[in-house]
């Protein structure tokens, strides 16, 4: 059988190849914030989301503690999923601008969401191995991925992850552009572009690094990368 988004999700969903991370996640579940004290939580591997067919794919960090952990769906449940998905759909990639709950409704248009690794890690710091572990789940992935025209990675721990898959992905070598907000690197003809945004983590969006404008811009920017460029002689209007 070949692969498919169903078979990654269940492996992501099963997955237990990272011990320090595997009890992480459980013990988060087992001691909760006071906010959600009594609520059950995900505490497992948490897939991918999103359209199969997406131009743009986003790629994050990694679930956090009390978002994606508890709720089980990437960027969901917290105030970086507030951020994010607000801009995703004023850019017209979501169809509501929440992200609270699995049942909440959220459907996304030509967009895919995922992360580098797929279980919280404590202080947000996956190591190198736990790292090595989960790429392959991102790799699977964006070979499913054959419309994708641009991955966003979000934040430099996501720019890294994706800069080490494409030469297993796409059969190349990603140029050495410096991570920024706004950089954009090229894979190759017939390849998806690979852009930068800072991460949407309330460290970032909390002092303005990162604005709601600034994040809109550039997937506003990204999206009419997809246009195919005119016909030559061809005059608008």
């Amino acid at each position: 059988m070949g692969d498919s988004f169903e078979v990654i999700r269940r492996e992501v969903v099963a997955c237990r190849r990272c011990p320090r991370l595997v009890a992480y996640r459980e013990r988060i579940a087992r001691e909760p914030k006071r906010d959600f004290r009594g609520t059950p939580y995900w505490a497992r591997g948490v897939p991918g989301f999103g359209d199969p067919r997406a131009r743009l794919v986003a790629v994050g960090l990694a679930p956090a503690a009390h978002g994606s952990n508890r709720t089980g769906r990437v960027f969901t449940g917290d105030r970086s999923a507030a951020f994010l998905v607000r801009a995703f759909h004023a850019a017209g990639f979501a169809n509501q601008p929440t992200s609270v709950a699995r049942s909440d409704g959220l459907s996304y248009r030509d967009l895919y969401v995922t992360a580098a690794v797929r279980c919280a890690p404590p202080g947000n710091q996956p190591s190198a191995a736990e790292t090595a572990n989960c790429l392959p789940y991102l790799e699977r992935e964006l070979r499913l991925l054959g419309e994708a025209r641009a991955i966003l990675a979000l934040g430099g721990f996501a720019w890294a992850a994706v800069r080490s898959a494409a030469p297993r992905v796409y059969g190349v070598e990603p140029p050495r552009t410096p991570f920024a907000h706004g950089a954009c690197a090229p894979l190759g003809p017939g390849r998806p572009m690979l852009w930068a945004s800072y991460h949407p983590s309330p460290q970032n969006t909390n002092t303005g690094k990162l604005t709601q404008a600034m994040l809109v811009g550039l997937l506003t920017r990204i999206r009419a990368s997809f246009a195919p460029a005119p016909a030559p002689g061809h005059r608008a209007g």
